[in-house]
This record gives structure tokens, C-alpha cells and sequence, in this order.
């Protein structure tokens, strides 16, 4: 056990799924490549870019060391700049995980959120700009009064106090948030948009609802790995997209079909347009040019490879650009990408789709839902080991061969000896055997 921890320890780290997908194609390598370097298949590679499994040993340390970024300014040009989350301490023994604050593209939609407070972070490192200046120093107290000994264990309140008091180069710290209040923070923040981009994609309202409903009471009872991922936001939208597209649902009479289209023309073409497009094509237009996801991202959301996802796009953008004819217009992809954006977030927030229910609610139903396949579970395996003792109690102890059923057998000769006696000849035996012979006696010799 000691080996193992040890060596878990000592495993390099790795970066999020999404990120390893992106340093690969950021170093032009592609999925058989790093297949033959680490020694796995490419069905393996994939695995690990989609976060379904992990490497371990040898594998893990030459995938990550093929992943690292080159330090030479002469090596693969950088990747977009992405704005980094607040890093967030590791959860003790007696707390749990936090949330980062979600990190996502603009949802559809989606009303400016109010800023959502960060969880407790870990001091700045020393290359911040918060430290480069260095704090301007207290004044000593006088000499005729001592500075008071602070009491056991408030040493660090009386730091703060006196920082707080000088304001000179003092970090406010961040309250840090309960499990509760960071799902509630992140639903408040996603839930709204969430549901106006399912009902683009699936033209159901209250399946819009469900999904996004779903897709959180999934997150609340993994919240310890949702708190933790990268994107928060992004991992419940992936859920709920997944809940929405289910074939499932055409087997529900409320969801076999689509809602009404709405009224105005230019809108209704492009509802029945999108509801045209095959649910695949449909999901990466709408993370692409909806959403605003770049294409591995949307790659790696839709778990295919990245001209796979191109192909798609391109074909939806065509098959649009045929029914819309401002969009076939357009002079370069990118003014139909921006497009597309604009009509497709008009239409989301154009239609009244249901509001979603409160946190409280769906962390309760998560809670319950969990609770009753608990039990239900427990009940099975009760059920399962009376019904195995009942068996072992009644079950026989030996085996007795069963009778074999009587059969007729034919061709066997008849049976030989004397014939069978007619009536008339029984009659006869049984008045000779009643009767006494009249005949001679016997004669008997008698002793004198």
C-alpha cells in the first residue's frame, strides 16, 4: 500500500481532458502518433481525451511529457490566450470541494450574470503583481508602550485585523462558499441559458426544462468531481445536450413532437431549418457558432474528432444557407459564423421557454432521487438473499431418480405352459374340491 501511494503521489500531473486534446493538436500531433509514442492504441488516446479514463506508470509520465509545452520560443506557435480560474485550495478532510466560478462562452440567451464569488483562494504566488510592490512598512509604536502579545491561537485574527486597518498591500480574502452555495451560485448562473439553448436543439420546451433539470441533480450528486473540473458549466451543458438527444424520448407521447414554430417568418425558417439538421450536425452549429465554443472544444464536447467536426459544420452552415437566404449571402465564414450567432441568440431569447426551478429543488430532488435508488437497492439485495435461503432451506439434500412412466412393449411371444382354464373347467375344480371322493377306501392296516 505504501508503494502505491508513493508512486501516486510522485505521478506527474496531468491537464483537464479538454486541454490535452488541445495541447496534442496544438503540437500538430495527431491521435496515432501519440498512440506509438506512449505504446497504447488509438482507441486508448481518445479514451483519455474524453476523460473516460486515466494513464498510470510509464504511460502517464510519457504522456505527460509529450504533452508539455515547449520551452523554446522556436517551438509551436502558442495557443489563444484563455482567461484562467481562480485556483482553489484542495478540500480537507472535514470540508468538501468547492466550485470554481464557471468559465464558459456567453450562453445563449443567458442575462449577465452577476459576479459570483471565487472560493477561498491560496495566496498569490511571488511573480504576481499584487507582490512585486512591496508593502509599505508600519510605524513602530513608541517606546513608552509595548506592542501587545497577542493570545494564544488569534494570531492570524490579529494579522488580518492590522492589515485590514493599514490597507497597504492587504489581499481581501474571498469568503469561502458551502457545497450549497456554489451549486446554487453555478445554477443561478447557467440554468436560464441552459434551457434556451436545449430548446434549440431539441424544439421542446418542457424537454428543455427536464434536460437542464437533469443535467444538474446528475451534478449535484457528483458534485465533488464537478466542483473540481475546469469548466463547471460546460460539464452540465454536456449532460444535458446528452439527456436531450436521447432517441428515448420519441417512445413519450408529450415529447414526440416538436412545439409550435414560432410566427415570424424569418425565425420560423430558421427553427425548421435546425430541427432539419440531424441532431449531430444541429448540436455542433449550435456549440460552435451558438454557444461560440472554438472548433476542438466542440470537438471534444461531441466526442469526434476535429474535421470530423468541421465537416459537420460546414455542412449545416450549407443546408442553412439554403433556406436563409441573408446567410447565403454572406462574404467570408466568419460574417456567417457572427450571423448565425446574432439570429440564433435572437430566436432563443424571442421564445417563452419555461423558466427553470428553483436550486433548492433540484438539489432536494437529486437528493431523494438518490435516497430512493438506495433504497431500492438494498431492497433487491434483501429480496435476493431471502430468496436464496428459502432455496437452500427447501432445496432436497439427495437426488431420487424419478419413476420412469409404464410403456406398452410390443413383440413379445406369447406365454408358454398350460392354457388358461375356461370357466366351465374352474366349476368343475372347485366341486372336485368341495366334494369327497366316492371310491374304494384305502385301506388302512390295522395292529392287533
Amino acid at each position: 500500500m505504501t508503494r502505491s501511494t508513493t508512486d501516486e503521489a510522485a505521478a506527474p500531473p496531468l491537464p483537464s481532458p479538454k486541454e490535452r486534446r488541445r495541447l496534442r493538436e496544438a503540437k500538430s500531433l495527431s491521435e496515432e502518433q501519440v498512440a506509438e509514442a506512449v505504446g497504447v492504441t488509438r482507441a486508448t488516446v481518445r479514451s483519455w481525451e474524453t476523460g473516460r479514463t486515466s494513464p498510470r506508470g510509464r504511460k502517464r509520465a510519457l504522456y505527460a511529457k509529450l504533452l508539455a509545452p515547449d520551452p523554446g520560443p522556436a517551438s509551436a506557435p502558442a495557443p489563444k490566450p484563455e482567461p484562467q480560474p481562480r485556483p482553489t485550495p484542495a478540500p480537507g478532510p472535514a470540508t468538501s470541494p468547492q466550485a470554481p466560478p464557471p468559465e464558459t462562452a456567453p450562453s445563449l440567451a443567458a442575462p449577465a450574470p452577476e459576479p459570483v464569488p471565487a472560493p477561498a483562494a491560496p495566496a498569490a504566488p511571488a511573480t504576481s503583481p499584487a507582490q512585486s510592490a512591496p508593502p509599505a512598512p508600519a510605524a513602530p509604536p513608541p517606546p513608552s508602550e509595548p506592542a501587545p502579545k497577542p493570545k494564544p491561537g488569534t494570531e492570524g485574527k490579529a494579522e488580518a485585523e492590522a492589515g485590514a486597518e493599514s490597507g497597504a498591500g492587504a489581499v481581501p480574502e474571498t469568503p469561502r462558499l458551502s457545497p450549497e452555495e456554489a451549486f446554487d451560485a453555478l445554477y443561478a448562473h447557467a440554468a436560464p441559458g441552459l434551457v434556451r439553448q436545449t430548446y434549440l436543439l431539441t424544439g421542446r420546451r418542457r424537454l428543455a426544462r427536464e434536460s437542464v433539470e437533469r443535467a444538474f441533480q446528475l451534478a449535484w450528486h457528483r458534485w465533488p468531481e464537478v466542483a473540481v473540473d475546469r469548466d463547471p458549466a460546460g460539464w452540465v451543458r454536456a449532460a444535458a445536450y446528452e439527456y436531450a438527444m436521447s432517441p428515448w424520448h420519441r417512445l413519450r407521447r408529450a415529447h414526440r413532437h416538436p412545439d409550435a414554430p414560432p410566427t415570424e417568418p424569418a425565425r420560423r425558417a430558421l427553427f425548421e431549418a435546425l430541427l432539419d439538421l440531424p441532431p449531430a450536425y444541429r448540436r455542433t452549429l449550435l456549440l460552435y457558432d451558438g454557444v461560440g465554443l472554438d472548433l476542438p472544444e466542440t470537438a471534444a464536447e461531441t466526442e469526434a474528432s476535429t474535421p470530423a467536426a468541421a465537416g459537420r459544420l460546414e455542412v449545416a452552415r450549407a443546408a442553412l444557407a439554403e433556406r436563409l437566404p441573408e446567410l447565403a449571402a454572406a462574404d467570408s465564414p466568419a460574417e456567417q459564423s457572427e450571423l448565425l450567432h446574432d439570429r440564433l441568440g435572437g430566436l432563443a431569447r424571442a421564445e417563452h421557454v419555461p423558466a427553470p426551478s428553483p436550486a433548492r429543488k433540484v438539489r432536494t430532488g437529486s437528493e431523494d432521487k438518490a435516497r430512493l435508488w438506495t433504497r431500492a437497492a438494498i431492497a433487491f439485495a434483501a429480496l435476493l438473499i431471502g430468496a436464496t435461503a428459502l432455496t437452500l432451506h427447501t432445496a432436497p439434500t439427495h437426488y431420487e431418480p424419478p419413476i420412469a412412466p409404464p410403456e406398452r412393449v410390443g413383440g413379445v411371444p406369447p406365454r408358454g405352459g398350460p392354457q388358461k382354464l375356461t370357466a366351465q373347467d374352474l366349476k368343475l375344480q372347485k366341486s372336485l374340491n368341495e366334494q369327497l371322493a366316492h371310491g374304494p377306501e384305502r385301506l388302512v392296516p390295522e395292529l392287533r
